[in-house]
């Protein structure tokens, strides 16, 4: 069963890194809305309730701390987990950003893992509050695909279930497809089969992964879903015709 993406508001005035948190967000699965000043972000929260937001702590037109300030003014987002990213090193402007409330903060540059962790145990925990007091009637919700563009309900699906190993038969029903009508479906939009297809979807998301920082083979393998390092080695030197090692260092 697939559940609605989380959403995150993302504000970063760095193109290129922008681009990059992006990607690595929407391929986790992640429902993303990235806008590069605190004025674009507050005009989409006039109508439009995140489950998280990610800042840049400096921005033009409003740093990341005036933007915090005016969000936390309205008591619709008063339970909006907010973390701040800052090249700032000084432990008084980070412990200012936690003092006036900021849920927690991530330092420049960063590891993705760190952000992985960061993301999900604050949002862990604020289900775990919600639940305590509500119970979540979107639980058992499935959304369906169907209507969407194909390839985009399947890298859909595939980013969704990124970390574990999905049948394929299973693909095919939340496509609304027979298995051979899919793999069909994958030959002749991308000449790959779709045991390929699946393979060279998880590894770019594991280049992805590198280009942003991460360094740990094992953590790199534990997030692609492959069910061991010499696997993910070996698919990835197939696939990049250099190991994983050799793509680090060459980078």
């Amino acid at each position: 069963m697939i559940t609605p993406a989380i959403k995150i508001v993302l504000i970063e005035d760095d193109l290129n890194l922008g681009s990059s948190i992006l990607e690595f967000l929407v391929l986790a699965g992640f429902d993303v809305h990235w806008f590069k000043n605190g004025i674009e972000a507050l005009d989409y929260l006039q109508n439009n309730i995140p489950d998280i937001i990610i800042s840049d702590l400096m921005l033009p037109l409003m740093s990341g701390e005036e933007l915090f300030l005016e969000i936390r003014k309205s008591n619709k987002f008063n339970t909006i987990p907010f973390i701040m990213i800052t090249a700032n090193g000084n432990e008084e402007v980070r412990y200012k950003q936690l003092e006036i409330g900021v849920n927690d903060y991530i330092m420049k540059p960063f590891k993705v893992k760190e952000m992985i962790f960061k993301i999900n145990n604050i949002l862990a925990l604020k289900k775990q509050i919600e639940n305590k007091f509500t119970p979540d009637p979107f639980s058992k919700v499935t959304i369906k695909l169907s209507e969407k563009d194909f390839m985009l309900s399947l890298n859909s699906i595939l980013a969704e279930n990124i970390r574990s190993k999905i049948e394929i038969v299973e693909i095919a029903n939340l496509l609304h497809v027979s298995k051979s009508t899919l793999d069909k479906k994958i030959r002749k939009r991308t000449n790959k089969n779709i045991s390929q297809y699946i393979r060279e979807f998880k590894l770019e998301y594991a280049i992805k992964l590198i280009n942003l920082g991460e360094r740990n083979i094992q953590f790199l393998a534990d997030q692609t879903g492959f069910n061991s390092i010499s696997y993910f080695s070996t698919s990835f030197k197939n696939y990049k015709t250099e190991s994983p090692s050799d793509y680090i260092k060459s980078l």
